[in-house]
């Protein structure tokens, strides 16, 4: 691997792994009042309001990509990230368990490559950085050619902060000649990695030899049965469609409606912004989202519902939030139903039982998306009960917008990250949501406890044959 970088490649490199080393030896000798601390200082340095709306101002001149107003919530959930560290110890004794005689023990994991979307070339790195000081862990941020600037500019603010304080500024570092070999060889060097982005881009840390979590395809879908409010379903689906022009794993893709709600749906959907496309236009924009083997073209990810009409050859009115189709079936040979990463959404009818709206969300999921998310709009608890027992996704967002839920809210329990596994459904290693725990080695102490051996007849049940035993 280290063949293929230039010379200065390899040098920045070399150079970011020894200072790397140097700050983790460091770090890792605070304690938890001092971590805590950083946590903050790292925080606020690029979470309050003024830097981020700068941050912002800078990834959407960079990129291209997103939306300036709604990405400016983003810095809420850094706010979460960190709240949700300074409520867990990672130093020391992390747990205790007295019954079972169990003591565990938090340690840094290392040198972490954190891999940086295009998408979230500000939040991603916020967010980890606040994880990975908590644990004393280091990072190498390697970001997005299309977002670099940002990225570097971005953790440019928090080693400041760290500085500030007396802290190594090392314990957070930026690429500056980023390319694919270059990322390859940082990963190949980590102790772990943390891979936001594409699917060959998780592929490609799976395969680094390091332990990596990655991130499957997302391709939120929504399930609207017959007790849904549809108002509030139709407003929470625009907000989570909408969200940084939809840019988002978590953004709603697919609705699958009930037939006795359906027009009541359409017409809530068109109330709070969208644009239906007839049959001629929607063949346009099929054109245009994805190629001859259903593969989505890049030129239409995070961009307003507008520009995506007007690369498709039409135009819309001003007003228009998405654009919305019919669907014309799910699966792998329907594109429609597929993950969109842009202001495109798909309504599907079903009919007869809540078992028919099951089926189709199997369907779609065979097609993409597998592990990520599914939502309900529903007062049914079995419906809901039963979705969650059959639904092959890791998370499931009951009557709330999926792109501000799925990775935490101040208003559910899920635990905050910009990282989202989605397990072997997804091809990941995990299904949770990538959090403190997951930057963490741990070390588990056990003392000797009273024997807890029940008998065999009690394990074996009826299988249980005393003469077998003689």
């Amino acid at each position: 691997m280290a063949d293929e970088l230039t010379l200065e490649q390899q040098q920045e490199l070399d150079t970011a792994i020894e200072r790397a080393q140097k700050a983790l030896a460091i770090i890792e000798t605070y304690d938890q009042a001092r971590v805590d601390r950083l946590c903050q200082t790292v925080a606020w340095s690029v979470a309050n309001k003024k830097r981020f709306l700068q941050l912002v101002d800078m990834s959407i001149k960079e990129s291209g990509l997103g939306d300036p107003v709604t990405r400016q919530q983003k810095r809420f959930k850094i706010r979460g990230v960190l709240r949700d560290a300074l409520r867990q110890k990672s130093v020391g004794i992390i747990e205790e368990n007295v019954e079972k005689g169990i003591v565990k023990y938090g340690k840094p994991v290392g040198i972490i490559a954190s891999i940086v979307p295009t998408t979230n070339p500000d939040l991603t790195p916020a967010g980890t950085a606040v994880m990975a000081v908590k644990a004393r862990d280091v990072v190498i941020f390697s970001p997005h050619p299309r977002s670099k600037k940002t990225t570097f500019e971005t953790v440019r603010l928090m080693r400041e902060a760290l500085e500030r304080e007396g802290a190594p500024a090392d314990i957070l570092q930026c690429l500056t000649k980023v390319s694919i070999p270059m990322t390859k060889a940082l990963m190949e060097r980590a102790n772990l990695v943390l891979a936001t982005g594409g699917p060959a881009m998780v592929k490609s840390a799976y395969s680094s030899g390091t332990p990596a979590y990655g991130v499957g395809a997302g391709n939120a879908t929504m399930i609207w049965d017959e007790t849904a409010n549809v108002e509030e379903a139709a407003m929470n689906s625009m907000i989570s469609k909408t969200s940084d022009f939809g840019s988002g794993c978590s953004a709603d893709g697919n609705i699958i409606i009930h037939e006795s709600i359906w027009e009541k749906s359409i017409e809530a959907l068109q109330k709070v912004g969208a644009y239906l496309v007839n049959d001629e236009e929607k063949e346009k924009v099929r054109k245009v989202m994805w190629d001859e083997e259903n593969h989505r073209l890049s030129d239409t990810v995070a961009i307003s519902p507008q520009k995506l009409a007007e690369i498709a050859g039409f135009k819309i009115p001003a007003d228009r939030k998405f654009i919305m189709v019919l669907s014309d079936g799910v699966g792998r040979n329907h594109p429609f139903s597929y993950e969109k990463l842009t202001t495109l959404l798909t309504v599907h009818k079903y009919q007869g039982e809540f078992q028919n709206a099951i089926e189709m969300m199997h369907q779609i999921y065979w097609g993409s998306g597998r592990g990520h998310s599914v939502g309900i709009y529903s007062f049914d608890d079995d419906h809901i009960h039963r979705l969650a027992l059959s639904a092959p996704v890791s998370r499931i967002m009951v009557r709330q917008p999926q792109s501000k839920s799925n990775s935490g809210t101040f208003t559910n329990g899920m635990p905050m990250t910009s990282s989202m596994g989605c397990g072997t459904w997804g091809g990941n290693i995990t299904s949770e949501n990538i959090t403190l725990k997951h930057y963490l080695n741990t070390t588990w102490v056990a003392r000797p406890i009273p024997e807890d051996r029940p008998p065999d007849e009690e394990l074996f049940g009826d299988f249980y044959d005393p003469e077998c035993e003689k």
